[in-house]
């Protein structure tokens, strides 16, 4: 693809708000990682923080920020640039020009496993030894692939892709243009026993779990159904691998979950939360719009909308790093401590 071509398919985002280099003739076959880039590629730099990786690229071509001197380093070099105020989309664009993820033909495997009741939309793939139980509903266009088990009465909105080996129990609920990838249960029953004298007593999951439009969940994630009632992902959040998300959750739009993140049973995340990695929050929890739990925070208690919040058990994320700085001192802290100690107890003694 010509360089050109590549600056016009990329369209108003990397033309409104973005500056291109002179380059008219040069060939870009395929996109890189700035330090594996070899000639003919295309790879970005996020800022000035990279700007040594710049100076040794072998790249053809890179996506930069709105950094004049970036852009002038890259003509000293002879590289071709297209800048814009979100390098990272751009190359995320660009990207998407040069792959497209494995899309297979429609058709139904011989092995596949329907029920007379399922009721099979237009343009859909059905791969080896899937099972779709009775009453299931599938959309228009959606790709399953092998060894796929859909439940009864499971509703899978257009143009959904369902990965190898993920299941889908009763009733669950997956609107369009979602991802589940391979591992992944949606509809689990949720973790409910009551204790009783003579041991646990099992409540029945008679819930359902819902995946609004938009959705994405990683490999081997559990989303679980509640006993009554609803577990509900907004439309457009993403979910990452070893996430499990208990019964009667409610999680807004737009969200990111991290890998290896627990939800217990009926968080509440508003739109628009970022949880880092190995996140867990206790039942009942809300998480207000907006904020954001930085790795490996244990939360506990409510927290506002737009606040940072950080460490076990979670607290603001400045108090956190006051606490993380007052702790790092804690030896000399102490050895102070024992200074005074024998102080006061010499002054003791020569009373």
């Amino acid at each position: 693809m010509k360089f050109s071509e590549l600056v016009e398919k990329l369209g108003e985002a990397a033309g409104k708000n973005s500056l291109t280099s002179t380059s008219d003739d040069l060939e870009i076959i395929g996109v890189a990682q700035i330090e594996e880039a070899t000639a003919s590629t295309i790879s970005y730099i996020e800022g000035a923080k990279y700007a040594s990786q710049l100076e040794k690229t072998a790249a053809s071509a890179v996506i930069l920020s709105m950094d004049d001197a970036l852009q002038a380093k890259a003509n000293q070099r002879g590289i071709a640039w297209i800048a814009g105020h979100n390098p990272r989309l751009l190359f995320a664009q660009t990207i998407a020009l040069f792959y497209q993820p494995f899309q297979p033909a429609p058709e139904i495997h011989p092995t596949a496993v329907i029920h007379p009741s399922a009721e099979i939309g237009a343009k859909v793939y059905i791969g080896a030894h899937v099972v779709i139980q009775a009453g299931a509903k599938i959309g228009n266009g959606v790709c399953i692939h092998p060894n796929v088990v859909i439940y009864p009465e499971v509703q899978i909105g257009d143009r959904t892709v369902l990965h190898a080996n993920c299941t889908i129990q009763e009733r669950t609920l997956i609107g369009a243009n979602c991802v589940i990838h391979s591992g992944s249960v949606i509809g689990s029953e949720g973790f409910g026993f009551v204790p009783t004298p003579s041991g646990w007593f099992k409540m029945e999951q008679s819930g359902r779990t819902i995946l609004e439009d938009g959705v994405e969940v990683g490999c081997n994630s559990n989303i679980d159904r509640p006993a009554v009632g609803e577990t509900r992902i907004g439309r457009n959040t993403k979910i990452d691998n070893l996430v499990q998300i208990g019964h009667g959750c409610k999680v807004g739009t737009n969200c990111a979950i991290s890998g290896q993140v627990g939800l217990a049973g009926g968080v509440k995340l508003g739109n628009n939360v970022i949880l880092a990695g190995q996140v867990g929050i206790v039942n009942q929890v809300k998480i207000g719009d907006g904020a954001i739990a930085s790795a490996q925070s244990g939360i506990h208690t409510d927290v506002p909308a737009g606040e940072i919040y950080s460490g076990t058990p979670a607290v603001p994320h400045k108090l956190f790093l006051k606490a993380s700085a007052i702790s790092a001192r804690l030896p000399e802290i102490y050895q102070s401590i024992k200074q005074i100690q024998r102080y006061f107890k010499n002054s003791r003694n020569n009373l």
